[in-house]
Parts: C-alpha cells; structure tokens; sequence
C-alpha cells in the first residue's frame, strides 16, 4: 500500500529506459561534425543534468569547441525524431503507476530532458496515469532546483511533507533534499547503489514495486 500521497518520478533511469536512443543520438551528432563517438557506458555517466550538459560532456572541449551549437541541434533534430526507437518502460513500472493509480495516489514525472520529448514520452508511455509532465524550459530552473518538483506538486494539489521523490542519479538524491522531501533510489537505472550512497542516498528500490514499501 502506497504510504504518499504524492509520487513525483525522475524519467530517464527511472520509468523509462532511454539509454540506447540518447547515445545513438548523441553519436549521430557527434559523427555528423568529425567528433569521435561515446560508448553506451560513458554515455551512462554523462546524463542526468539535461541534454546540454549530456552534449557539453560528449563533445571535446565542451560548450568551448567552435561545433558545440550546431551539434547540440543537431542531437536536438536527431533525438526528436528517434527518441522512441528503442527506449521502453523498464520492467514492472506499468504494474506499479497501475497500483498507484488503483489507490487514488496522485503521481508526476519531472525530468530534465527539454520538455517536448518529456511531455511526448509520458504521453506515449504513461498517458493513462501521469497527466503531470514538467521538463526543462527557460522559465523555470532544471534539477537539483526545487523549482519543477515544486511546480508539479502545486499542479497535482499536495504538499511536500506528502510526498515522495523516486530517481536513479545524484542530481535526484540532491533534488529530494533541496524540496526537503524523501527520496527513494532506484537501482536499474543510470547510477550505481555505492556511487548513490556516496551522494547521500539512504532509500533503495531494487524493483518497482518494492517503492510502494519504502
């Protein structure tokens, strides 16, 4: 029985495994403009702070190389267009937003993915139990801010001392604490359950349904 009444999800590494089509996009990219490619796993460490940072962390030299704005666009176009190629929600998270739901919780995904790829991918995936999406836009400070957690829970009508926030990275672990909420780490995602203790990660879902014990 879920014990919030709120449950606000990170979505990379954490309802969707999106792993795949962000590294085939970022190496479309990164061929496009004569840069050497990433591998799946450094690729892994680059994300979690929005796709600019994931480009900043990709592309040599970073926003200093004279090619870094044409092949940021150019992940852009390409991610757009590619992003539901192969990534899929990961095992039993339907089965969980279906428990939640069943028990009247109130749930949103908040991510730092740019926000036409957040709202098209919670629409495609969990357009049947998540109606709250907030990705990252001008007007408002990405993660670790509290700004979108804070957004999102004004949206769904429920205080944070209510709430729970569920992630896989460090920035999610920082983000909870910066909202002075819980938070629960979840180990398929994109960070190691030793790197997350090392970030002051305390709560551990091994599977989906395992955050509604936490």
């Amino acid at each position: 029985m879920a014990k919030y009444q709120a449950y606000i999800f990170d979505l990379d590494g954490t309802l969707l495994d999106t792993l795949a089509d962000l590294a085939n996009s970022c190496n479309y990219a990164l061929r496009k403009h004569g840069m050497p490619e990433r591998t799946i796993e450094e690729v892994r460490q680059f994300v979690g702070n929005g796709v600019r940072k994931l480009m900043e962390r990709a592309i040599p030299n970073g926003d200093k190389n004279p090619k870094f704005n044409e092949t940021y666009q150019a992940f852009r176009e390409h991610y757009l267009i590619h992003n539901l190629d192969t990534t899929r929600p990961y095992p039993g998270i339907i089965e969980l937003l279906h428990r939640l739901q069943a028990e009247g919780v109130a749930m949103a995904v908040v991510s730092n993915k740019f926000y036409a790829a957040t709202s098209e991918l919670c629409a495609h995936f969990f357009g049947d139990y998540i109606k709250v999406a907030i990705g990252e836009r001008e007007d408002i400070r990405k993660k670790p801010a509290p700004d979108t957690v804070i957004e999102a829970l004004h949206q769904l009508h429920v205080e944070a001392s209510k709430a729970v926030y569920v992630g896989d990275s460090e920035v999610d672990v920082q983000t909870a604490l910066n909202c002075q909420m819980p938070c629960i780490s979840v180990l398929w995602g994109f960070r190691s359950k030793d790197f997350l203790l090392e970030k002051g990660a305390s709560k551990f879902a091994q599977t989906p349904l395992e955050i509604l014990e936490k």
